[in-house]
């Protein structure tokens, strides 16, 4: 089930990144007093009532303005307001309607989704002054009065954006089917490769409009396994865009991933890894999903001996913390090695969904602490009394220690590394959790 998505929208310096920040409860957004400081979307995940969402803070609209970066920020904000399920609409008690709040709220209208208004900087309870009625001429309907800065009245706007969250929907797939999620930064080729697994294979069964608005899902039947590819390639527009389109993938990758089993990083061959493919890759990873690099427009590139594995070597460097994951060089154009995807999710995801009995997992740790000692602190050494898987997708393992601060991050990389050799888990982040055991 997707997570729906709230975002925060307004003219410039209205406080949008301040309640952001209290919502979020920390210190994500740049808070100053001046317009156009935050210039990109910023994401976070929070939870109210016992339901998850995702809540964008979003440059400032400001709709007027001939400026290239009020530009930039006012298309991020459109992506925003495309891609979120409620809209938070922020006005400034202090400086009263203005044009560009009422131009901000025309375009609201136009997009037939919830939309809250909230009158800002209304920092004193009880009634509402009289000048913040006039925002009900912008044609919202009823406004909620909040302080960002204050934190007041927090509580009863977020129970506003609760009430128009779309009704939960349950996955319709078997348990068996593999859900993929094509990604990367546009023109990677996303949508290319789908095409192609499609025309080659000849055995799509449906077209079937995703939970998310911006992915359609391909369901793929091949041999005896079932695949559902999402595609998240829709966000390039045919008009001229400023260069900073590339941002606008990510929330995009971002749902797509949520929901995923197996996640296909689309690199450019032509382009190498750029920082916008670290940022999406490190979502992959930091949500347990098992992943694929694939570096596509392979045919492209000029070839000399061993160019293949020095390409491979500086992928790995520059996706650093995910060396777990296979690279495989394709082109979406030609069928270069399409074919060989399928085993390759099929694997991945196993290696995700792999379990190995607490007995098997301490002769392990047996032998990882006889070769290399745990390490020690003034005099007080890491005991690791035993470890036991606790989940999978990721596989995660508990290992009860006598002390958690004495497990350095380099030894329980060791550990990793020695769970790899011995029982691969090629393609998929490897989580631990520490716990301290009192000696008996």
């Amino acid at each position: 089930m997707a997570k729906p998505i709230v975002a925060i929208v307004g003219r410039p310096n209205v406080g949008k990144s301040t309640l952001f920040n209290y919502i979020a409860g920390k210190r994500i957004s740049i808070v100053e007093d001046t317009p156009g400081v935050t210039r990109d979307r910023i994401y976070a995940e929070v939870e109210w009532r016992n339901r998850k969402f995702t809540m964008i803070d979003t440059g400032g609209i400001e709709p007027y303005s001939e400026d290239l970066i009020m530009q930039q920020m006012r298309r991020q904000a459109e992506v925003a307001i495309e891609t979120a399920d409620v809209i938070v609409f922020m006005v400034d008690a202090k400086d009263g309607m203005t044009a560009s709040d009422r131009e901000v709220s025309t375009m609201l209208r136009k997009t037939n989704k919830p939309v809250i208004l909230v009158v800002n900087k209304v920092d004193r309870v009880g009634d509402p002054p009289p000048e913040v009625y006039e925002f009900y001429n912008l044609g919202l309907g009823d406004m909620l009065t909040i302080s960002s800065i204050h934190g007041l009245g927090i509580g009863d706007l977020l129970d506003e954006v609760y009430q128009h969250f779309p009704e939960g929907e349950q996955e319709e797939y078997d348990e068996d089917v593999i859900k993929v999620a094509v990604i990367g930064k546009p023109n990677a080729g996303k949508s290319s490769l789908i095409n192609k697994i499609i025309g080659e294979e000849r055995v799509i069964v449906s077209d079937i409009p995703g939970t998310t608005r911006d992915a359609i899902d391909t369901y793929v039947e091949m041999e005896d396994s079932k695949f559902v590819f999402i595609d998240t390639a829709g966000i390039r527009r045919k008009s001229k865009i400023v260069e900073s389109i590339e941002k606008y993938s990510i929330i995009r990758s971002w749902t797509a991933v949520e929901r995923a089993d197996v996640c296909l990083i689309m690199i450019d061959a032509t382009d190498g890894v750029t920082e916008q493919d670290t940022k999406i890759a490190g979502y992959a990873h930091d949500q347990g999903k098992a992943s694929i690099i694939i570096v596509n427009k392979w045919d492209l590139v000029e070839k000399e001996t061993g160019t293949l594995e020095e390409y491979r070597k500086t992928v790995h460097e520059k996706l650093g913390f995910m060396t777990y994951a296979p690279v495989i060089f394709i082109s979406a154009k030609t069928g270069q090695r399409v074919n060989k995807i399928y085993e390759l999710i099929k694997y991945v995801a196993n290696q995700a969904a792999f379990r190995i009995s607490t007995g098997m997992l301490n002769d392990l740790v047996n032998e990882a602490t006889a070769m290399v000692q745990p390490p020690s602190d003034k005099g007080k050494r890491l005991k690791i009394y035993y470890m036991t898987q606790a989940g999978v997708k990721p596989p995660t393992f508990i290992i009860f220690v006598n002390d958690m601060e004495l497990m350095h991050y380099s030894y329980q990389r060791y550990i990793e590394n020695h769970l790899r050799k011995s029982f691969g888990f090629e393609g998929t982040p490897i989580r631990f959790m520490l716990r301290e055991k009192d000696r008996e």
